[in-house]
């Protein structure tokens, strides 16, 4: 009863969140039981669960721009909006592999911002061969990484690291976020509300004031994603709609392998 109370009134956008405090629940429940039946290795291990569970939570709130209390009382008694596009119908253009590898080709600067997606796919090995085909062609190539990417802190730099990618390209949003004003092409791969503009321009969204990445500010994005399906957060994503955004739809590592073959045609 007590973790559904907790859990009901917050939003889908903070489950992330959500998923790390629960954890965090866990620890301190295996504690209280071992102070109750007086096993010190369950009150230490509980201890250890619960106290880096609350430390992981933090850091992800810190990334969302959010109060920990926000996040668990911020939607009670609020109204819903579970879009963020004014009721406008977005213009979606899908590209194929042959046109997104022209693109890629006349590029000079492209910024790849790893997601869920990739995750999911099991894709990492096959983006690292994307950006060395696109580095040997003398194009420059960076990742963005997003703090609350995924599921946790870190996830999208550990995948990279078993892909062995030089942690030298591998930005963090701060970091990474200028960059892309000079970027000719951002593609993402996976990735939604940490690369919605809505979080940004839109007061009603219930991601509006989270840190997000700038990919609205490059030439062109490229967006690899099995389908129009909303992120975490429920809601639509503005950039699918841009003007100057292309969609790939598909599984992931299958889009980027067909890609990988299309960049050595063009070499």
């Amino acid at each position: 009863i007590l973790g559904v109370g907790l859990t009901i009134p917050i939003g889908g956008a903070d489950m992330p969140v959500v998923i790390s405090l629960l954890n965090s629940y866990s620890g301190i429940a295996a504690a209280a039981t071992g102070f109750l039946i007086g096993n010190n290795a369950l009150i230490i291990s509980g201890s250890l669960v619960g106290a880096s569970g609350l430390i992981l939570t933090n850091i992800m709130c810190k990334g969302m721009n959010r109060s920990l209390a926000n996040v668990i009382f911020g939607a009670v008694g609020a109204e819903s909006d579970s879009g963020s596009t004014d009721g406008k119908e977005m213009n979606i253009k899908s590209y194929s592999t042959t046109e997104a590898a022209m693109i890629l080709d006349a590029a000079e600067k492209i910024i790849i911002v790893p997601g869920y997606g990739l995750a999911v796919a099991q894709a990492q090995h096959v983006a690292r061969e994307v950006a060395e085909s696109l580095e040997a062609m003398g194009k420059t190539v960076l990742y963005a990484i997003h703090p609350v990417a995924g599921r946790m802190p870190g996830h999208m730099n550990v995948l990279l690291a078993e892909a062995n990618v030089s942690y030298d390209v591998l930005k963090d949003l701060d970091e990474i976020n200028p960059e892309f004003e000079d970027c000719d092409v951002a593609l993402i791969l996976g990735a939604n509300d940490v690369v919605n503009p809505a979080a940004k321009s839109n007061p009603g969204s219930p991601i509006y004031g989270m840190p997000v990445l700038n990919v609205q500010e490059a030439g062109r994005t490229i967006v690899f994603k099995r389908s129009l399906k909303p992120g975490f957060a429920g809601i639509e994503n503005e950039l699918f709609g841009a003007e100057q955004n292309q969609m790939f739809f598909g599984d992931a590592k299958k889009s980027l392998q067909d890609l990988v073959r299309a960049l050595k045609e063009n070499e």
